[in-house]
């Protein structure tokens, strides 16, 4: 006995590449597809930069506090402003503004550390609020893109006769789907990149605290 199988029920297995879905997604498909792929550099570029920068002004050397209390105890002041200038660092700055102070007022030092430390930390933390934005804009202009092609994919449906084409809506829907996987992919690695930055940040302002509150400690030593 021979079965005769109908070619017609026969599945094909079909497959897209993310390329072909972007393409596919005409003009307002592709300039938001262009929009977050901008923003994704944006947000590697803001971090790695950024990164950089707080790596090397988190370092010092360990014997950089040791020398200016020394230096500081045996009344040379300006020995001890020589080594915080040597130092390219937001704690030697901050040392420095409260050294070039002594002999005044223990609230004109400590305002002084406060206006420094403000400085430094507006420093640090540059071009990083960019990174809270895009992570929260991302995913919004990517859920955009879902709309448009959700509205276009109708558009073409209303415009077949109202026969409801499965082809048609699944592309569609492909489409649709990609700008908000786009849009989130951005928003989770800027969310990510941006909390890292904060992490390292508070780092290095928690070091500038500590080193302050050392300061005031050495100026209210009896001599």
């Amino acid at each position: 006995m021979f079965f005769f199988q109908d070619n017609s029920t026969l599945q094909i297995e079909k497959s897209i590449s993310i390329l072909e879905l972007i393409q596919n997604g005409g003009v307002g498909g592709m300039i938001i597809i262009g929009i977050l792929f901008i923003l994704l550099i944006v947000v590697i570029y803001i971090y790695f930069e950024r990164l950089f920068a707080i790596r090397s002004v988190s370092k010092i050397d360990k014997n950089f506090m040791p020398q200016i209390r020394a230096n500081i105890l045996e009344g040379k002041i300006d020995v001890a402003k020589s080594i915080c200038q040597s130092k390219d660092k937001p704690v030697a700055r901050l040392l420095e503004k409260g050294i070039s102070r002594i002999g005044r007022p223990l609230e004109d030092i400590n305002s002084a550390l406060e206006n420094a430390g403000r400085i430094e930390i507006y420093k640090l933390e540059r071009n990083v609020s960019i990174l809270a934005t895009i992570s929260g804009v991302g995913p919004m202009i990517g859920f955009l893109g879902t709309v448009i092609g959700m509205i276009l994919s109708i558009f073409e449906i209303s415009n077949a006769g109202g026969n409801i084409d499965m082809q048609l809506l699944s592309n569609g829907l492909y489409t649709a789907m990609t700008t908000t996987v786009a849009g989130l992919i951005v928003g989770i690695i800027g969310y990510i990149t941006y909390n890292h930055l904060v992490v390292k940040t508070n780092k290095i302002i928690y070091q500038m605290e500590a080193t302050s509150l050392e300061f005031f400690d050495l100026l209210n030593e009896p001599t």
